[in-house]
């Protein structure tokens, strides 16, 4: 596999994109059925279980609908700060150490990625996924989410779980 420059992609750092090539392809793939084959705009909440639902959220904010804001500059500013997390993380899968590193950058990038093309394509970020908890006549939501923000949190909980109890990279000679 080439990468930039004709530089073949190190046997280290190809876990990772394949990481985040697959997430990407499951998020987009997700998305794209709920939207337009499963159409859950018209059939509005969908109960699954007793505790998980399908419902239709357009995220305009960041992570957990922070900083909602649907102006046209708002939308280009969250573009360009998720290219250059892109970027940054890329960089650091390419000089990480360990294969949990390596791949949890490559969940990162993915699910980054995913919600990126949604914002492009959207001008939002497509969620659908709602767990919840009734609890003496009370209903407890979480966030809505996506295969994306899984992939990402995850990505997340990989790298802190790598960086604090993970084994030590060698030292060099």
């Amino acid at each position: 596999m080439e990468g930039a420059g004709g530089n073949r992609l190190t046997p280290h750092v190809r876990p990772g994109v394949i990481a985040a090539v697959a997430v990407l392809a499951l998020d987009q793939a997700s998305k794209l059925w709920l939207l337009f084959v499963f159409d859950i705009a018209r059939r509005g909440a969908v109960k699954v279980t007793p505790f998980f639902d399908l419902v239709l959220a357009w995220n305009v904010g960041i992570s957990f609908g922070w900083f909602q804001n649907d102006s046209q500059l708002a939308q280009i500013s969250l573009m360009i700060i998720k290219a250059v997390a892109v970027i940054v993380l890329a960089i650091w899968m390419a000089r990480s150490r360990t294969p949990l590193a390596t791949i949890a950058l490559g969940l990162i990038i993915g699910g980054a990625i995913g919600n990126g093309i949604d914002r492009f394509a959207y001008g939002a970020v497509v969620d659908f996924a709602l767990f919840h908890l009734q609890i003496g006549g009370n209903t407890y939501n979480w966030y809505v989410f996506n295969l994306a923000d899984v992939a990402i949190v995850a990505g997340v909980a990989a790298l802190l779980y790598d960086s604090f109890l993970g084994v030590p990279a060698a030292k060099a000679p």
